[in-house]
C-alpha cells in the first residue's frame, strides 16, 4: 500500500544527501520537505496554533544544531519526528505551558455579557458564578480556593499571596499545588459523570 503525496511528501530514505549540504541549505531543504507534516504532528500534541508555531520553531532550531550528529541509523524523517515528539512532550510538561493552559481555560470559561447598570463587583461575581470551572473552584475548601483565586484570577505571585494572607511562601505553594490537585480531581469526577 503506497502513501498519498498529500500526507507524505517525497523524501530521501536515508537523508545522507541533505546531510552533505552546508547547514543553511540543509535546514532549508528539511523545512521544505518536512515543515508542514511536522507542524501537523506537533499540533496533535499541543492543540494550539500559537504553541504549535513555537514548538515547530524549536524543533527546527534543534535539528539545525544537531544535524551534524545525525548518524543515519534511522531515516532523517523519523529522526526529525523523534525530535518533534520530544519537544512537544517537553512543552506539555513545562510549568509555563500548564499554567498558560489553565489560565486560557479560566479565561474562556469566564466570558460574559455585560449588563447595563451593574457595578464592577456585580459583573465579576456574575462572571465567576457563570463558569462551571469557577463553580468547581468555589467548591474547594477556603484554604485552597483563596490561593487559587489570588494566583490565577488576581495574578498575584506566591510571595504576594504570602504577604496578603500572612503565610510563609512555602505554605502558599503547598496549598496551591494541593488546590490544583483537588480541582483536577473534582473536574475529573464531573467529566466522568457527564461522559460516563
Amino acid at each position: 500500500m503506497g502513501y498519498s503525496k498529500a500526507f507524505h511528501p517525497p523524501y530521501k530514505d536515508d537523508g545522507q544527501d541533505i546531510i552533505q549540504m552546508n547547514p543553511a541549505e540543509a535546514i532549508e531543504e528539511i523545512m521544505d520537505l518536512y515543515g508542514d507534516e511536522i507542524k501537523r504532528l506537533i499540533y496533535t500534541y499541543v492543540k494550539n496554533n500559537a504553541d504549535t508555531d513555537d514548538v515547530t520553531q524549536e524543533v527546527f532550531v534543534k535539528v539545525y544544531q544537531k544535524l551534524s550528529t545525525f548518524q543515519g541509523k534511522s531515516t532523517l524523517r523519523s529522526w526529525i519526528y523523534s525530535i518533534a515528539i520530544n519537544k512537544s512532550k517537553d512543552h506539555l510538561r513545562s510549568w509555563e505551558s500548564r499554567n498558560k493552559r489553565l489560565k486560557e481555560k479560566l479565561s474562556q470559561s469566564a466570558q460574559f455579557m455585560e449588563k447595563p447598570g451593574e457595578t464592577p463587583e456585580e459583573q465579576i461575581i456574575r462572571q465567576y458564578e457563570s463558569s462551571d470551572l469557577l463553580n468547581q473552584v468555589m467548591g474547594l475548601p477556603v484554604k485552597y480556593r483563596e490561593i487559587i483565586i489570588l494566583y490565577y484570577f488576581k495574578e498575584l505571585s506566591t510571595t504576594e499571596i504570602g504577604h496578603a494572607l500572612n503565610m510563609k511562601e512555602v505554605s502558599v505553594r503547598t496549598r496551591l499545588n494541593r488546590g490544583r490537585e483537588k480541582l483536577k480531581q473534582l473536574l475529573s469526577l464531573e467529566r466522568g459523570v457527564n461522559h460516563g
